[in-house]
């Protein structure tokens, strides 16, 4: 596995970059600072942009986010790619998911995140996702550009969430994210769409990335890469399809490989040191 060619790394955070605590290490903040001068980091994650940026602190000025499943791409405050869905498909969907048992609703919008009055023990562990929300009387009724709509299921998403919902519009995707997590979006609307736009623009190939995940929400950006990662606790079926695996987010899988690569950038850049 030659590795010395990597120009760029797409990693998602829940369940892979972030451990199980919902943090990143510094062991990373680390790797990176000794990559920085040779590859082009993108966090993508089914996240809001804020809170991708919150975790990321340290290097948000040095690298690209794609938020909200590829709903958006941000570099610093440069915006080079949104998507939301029409009025019609928002509020037809709107109408269908209220009759899923148990499932809470987030509005994914650009200014804000909006949810109606949901249960204390949902809006606590929402804020986790969304640092930047509102909560509204009526979903229908939001003033905002919404990306997405995210759908959680207390038990799982997979189960509950989307045998409701596999092919009500054509037009959007149906997304399990997490085990209890499913987005909607357009269906042009994915991180291996955003990705792509990011090479275009980077003139860098699929050859040239290297993407991490853990969910069927990467499954479109492992085909746009020659080394895919799946994590150790990654759904089967994106093990399947992945070129490789590596450790779980517990045991730090992504550090694991960058510390591979940047022995590979070492071969031909001696100055820097493990």
């Amino acid at each position: 596995m030659d590795l010395s060619n990597i120009k760029l790394v797409v990693c998602d955070m829940d369940g892979t970059l972030l451990n199980p605590a919902h943090k990143v290490s510094p062991h990373f903040f680390s790797l990176f600072s000794e990559l920085a001068s040779h590859i082009h980091f993108v966090a993508a994650s089914g996240r809001q942009y804020f809170s991708i940026a919150n975790k990321l602190a340290p290097i948000t000025d040095q690298i690209t986010i794609i938020a909200e499943n590829g709903g958006l791409i941000q570099r610093r405050n440069d915006i080079l790619f949104s998507s939301h869905l029409s009025q019609e498909n928002l509020q037809t969907q709107l109408l269908a998911i209220r009759k899923i048992p148990k499932t809470e609703i987030i509005l994914a919008g650009k200014k804000a995140a909006y949810v109606e009055n949901g249960t204390p023990d949902f809006l606590a562990m929402f804020t986790e996702f969304y640092s930047s929300y509102k909560v509204v009387d009526d979903l229908t009724k939001v003033n905002d550009d919404i990306m997405k709509i995210a759908l959680y299921h207390p038990e799982s998403s997979e189960k509950f969430i989307y045998p409701f919902l596999q092919g009500f519009n054509p037009n959007l995707t149906y997304k399990v994210s997490g085990i209890h997590w499913l987005d909607i979006a357009e269906n042009h609307t994915n991180k291996g769409v955003a990705i792509s736009i990011l090479q275009k623009e980077l003139a860098i190939t699929k050859e040239e990335t290297m993407v991490f995940g853990d969910y069927l929400n990467d499954i479109e950006m492992f085909n746009q890469a020659a080394f895919s990662f799946a994590m150790q606790n990654a759904h089967k079926d994106l093990k399947t399809i992945a070129k490789y695996q590596t450790y779980s987010n517990e045991n730090q899988g992504v550090e694991a490989v960058l510390e591979k690569l940047l022995v590979a950038k070492k071969g031909r850049n001696s100055h820097y040191p493990l």
